[in-house]
């Protein structure tokens, strides 16, 4: 049989903590801790995903959790934001909460999977989608993370021009052009031009 998944259980009330831990203790598939181990999956169950929720699924991570899954009887858009942004792997409703779906729940969390109801998922891409093209079109900066200038100059890399060429192209400073690619270089761990280039191929910059 396959090693036992350690999972933490927490809960903003002690009923709820106790119900979940009831249901997973005479599981072959799981063993409960309470301090961190290695691969450990947290379990955090709320009624939803306020202020209070995301507190606790940060200090589960603290706590060692390599992922976190969360059991919530309602998640709005915000709360499924938040999730996101506190390092969830996967999110059930309540409702849907048995002992089986919440094992193959961690069990997925533990392997890497992000798993959430389908609508849920389809709610999160509409968000993400409004934050590209409210938020971050507007300031010119793209999915990948690159500004409008950014690509612009790693597309002439690529083209091999020189930094002069490159200036004279954009109508940019010298300085400012080796500035441009210090910065990509170092933000997104590139070690030279080559490598920019690979990655404006990959990222589909040219």
């Amino acid at each position: 049989m396959q090693d036992r998944i350690a999972v933490q259980v927490r809960a903003l009330d002690p009923i709820s903590e106790m119900g979940v831990l009831t249901a997973l203790r005479p599981r072959p598939e799981v063993r409960l801790v309470d301090g961190p181990e290695d691969g450990t999956v947290g379990v955090v169950v709320a009624e939803g995903v306020d202020d209070q929720t995301v507190q606790l699924l940060r200090s589960v991570r603290a706590n060692g959790a390599e992922s976190v899954v969360v059991v919530a009887g309602a998640v709005d858009d915000d709360g499924l934001l938040a999730s996101v942004e506190a390092g969830v792997g996967g999110v059930i409703r309540r409702r849907d909460a048995t002992a089986d779906q919440l094992v193959r729940l961690i069990t997925s969390v533990h392997r890497g999977a992000g798993v959430m109801p389908p609508d849920l998922l389809g709610r999160l891409l509409k968000q993400v989608s409004r934050l590209q093209n409210h938020v971050l079109t507007p300031r010119g900066i793209r999915p990948t993370g690159l500004t409008d200038r950014e690509a612009n100059v790693l597309r002439l890399v690529a083209k091999g021009f020189d930094t002069a060429e490159i200036a004279r192209q954009l109508a940019y400073s010298e300085r400012t052009v080796k500035h441009i690619l210090h910065d990509v270089t170092t933000r997104f761990q590139l070690r030279n031009r080559s490598h920019a280039v690979a990655y404006a191929i990959r990222e589909g910059l040219i």
